[in-house]
């Protein structure tokens, strides 16, 4: 018998129904309602989902401190107004502030704003078009889709399979993120942006951070020389970062007391705290994948309007983290937009062929994914590596630009500025492929690039883009004056 047949369950209908309300599924309720279709949406933990709460927006509310503090150190004048350390209570509050102190009444009120139906509980696939949730009082609703349903349940912290991982309690971001005490000492496991990030928060706020990365440079998806200076800043700071280092064991008898971690050389490092950020995993796991033949834990590969390709007649859609194309954010969101819009034109029958949906086709999740690390100096990039490029057929020219040495914004932003920037040009068309910054305060940068790559406009039209001086924008010009040579 399905859970679906069992006495008692409550039947609705509606035209789609989205599994998780995190800002992917917020907003294929949006666009899919704006459309003209009825929406109900799934959500089994906090509305609002990870990056609200565990992710992006406590990250941020935790580094942003620590790394205005740094800015000041760096502009003579007001170093010397620095006559204290950083509070981690104020910090902490501030970031509680900026979660709504896990309370999702905020993030629900804008759910009710598209004109959804939230149903809280654990929602799993049951079939076609069908969606069988139990809610947290032990009921059963049964939801029936007319026309779609949004996988949008996003991924979690993959953990290793070591000796020890259970009894040493590690922390994944969650803990990082929502941690309200500071570690005497941190152990990070993880060179990408998870790490680097939650090292820079917890050295800054007091923390004796050791980081262990298994390759020989951080930000390994990054430019070489991206990983170079910022895993350089952090040794200057007093990060003790380790390359080429693997975490093979680990020992916390009873799961209290500090944690020993076994390396690969068996050395050992001695912690209060371990962190992993190695990657992530997809929550598809428990959502009833297999009873419309699909793998249980899997990536779910999607055509660009989002429908999953595995399922015949096209109703199942995955986007954001499950489908793997761009573990981001915003790139989540941009899916669910186009999703959103092609499921109420395919609804009302005016989208037949995707050939005909054109702009509404989702690709810049593929040639144009801008991302940020917000370490210190923050790291930036957007569409293509040089190596990426070449990798890609393209006839690449890569242009590079010592950013305190030609940018005088730069010098005058902070004294003795560390940065550097890389545009990658496809030296046929003269098109911009891809752009890597490094820098203090490059971050708000980071979208003229993305415009430039989105929009393909070649270099003879970027040299009328006129940057202000004194700006660090100005960048832009030098990289266009190296490209000339």
């Amino acid at each position: 018998m399905n859970r679906s047949d069992q006495p008692g369950a409550t039947d609705a209908v509606y035209d789609v129904i989205v599994i998780g309300a995190g800002p992917v599924g917020q907003n294929v309720a949006d666009r899919a309602g704006a459309g003209g279709l009825s929406v109900a949406i799934v959500e089994k933990e906090l509305v609002g989902g990870e990056c609200s709460f565990w992710a992006c927006v406590p990250s941020k509310a935790l580094l942003r401190p620590v790394i205005a503090l740094a800015d000041a150190r760096r502009v003579d004048g007001a170093r010397a107004a620095i006559t204290g350390k950083i509070d981690p209570a104020g910090v902490f509050a501030r970031r509680d502030r900026y979660v709504g102190d896990w309370d999702d009444a905020g993030e629900v009120e804008r759910v009710r704003a598209t004109g959804a139906s939230l149903v809280r509980g654990h929602g799993r696939l049951d079939g076609e078009r069908r969606v069988v949730v139990v809610t947290p009082d032990d009921r059963l609703v049964v939801l029936t889709a007319r026309h779609a349903v949004a996988i949008c349940t996003g991924s979690t912290a993959a953990m290793p399979d070591m000796p020890g991982i259970a009894e040493a309690r590690p922390w994944t971001n969650r803990q990082g993120t929502d941690s309200s005490a500071v570690p005497g000492r941190l152990a990070v496991v993880g060179g990408g942006p998870v790490g680097v990030e939650m090292a820079t928060a917890w050295h800054g706020l007091g923390s004796a951070v050791t980081l262990l990365a298994r390759e020989p440079a951080l930000l390994p998806q990054f430019e070489p020389f991206a990983g170079e200076l910022v895993g350089a800043a952090l040794k200057d700071a007093g990060v003790d970062v380790r390359h080429n280092t693997t975490v093979t064991g680990l020992r916390r008898p009873g799961g209290r007391g500090p944690v020993t971690l076994i390396l690969d050389d068996s050395s050992t490092v001695e912690a209060d705290e371990v962190l992993f950020g190695i990657g992530r995993v997809p929550l598809t796991g428990d959502i009833g994948l297999e009873t419309v033949g699909l793998t249980p834990g899997s990536w779910l590969d999607v055509d660009d309007t989002g429908r999953i390709r595995a399922v015949d007649a096209g109703w199942l859609y995955a986007l954001g983290d499950v489908n793997h194309r761009a573990l981001l954010t915003h790139q989540g969101k941009y899916q669910a937009r186009i999703a959103g819009e092609a499921m109420a034109a395919r609804a009302a029958g005016r989208l037949v062929d995707d050939s005909t949906w054109g702009r509404h086709s989702a690709t810049a999740d593929k040639h144009a994914v801008a991302q940020v690390v917000f370490s210190d100096p923050e790291a930036a990039m957007v569409g293509l590596s040089a190596d990426q490029a070449e990798r890609a057929g393209h006839n690449v020219r890569a242009v590079d630009v010592d950013i305190e040495a030609t940018v005088m914004g730069a010098r005058l932003y902070a004294d003795g500025y560390q940065g550097r920037a890389r545009m990658v040009v496809d030296a046929d068309s003269e098109r911009v492929l891809g752009l890597t910054l490094v820098g203090y305060g490059v971050t708000d940068l980071l979208h003229s690039a993305t415009v430039a790559i989105a929009g393909e406009v070649p270099i003879s039209r970027l040299w009328h883009a006129v940057p202000c001086f004194p700006t660090i924008s100005e960048v832009w010009l030098r990289l266009l004056e190296a490209y000339r040579g």
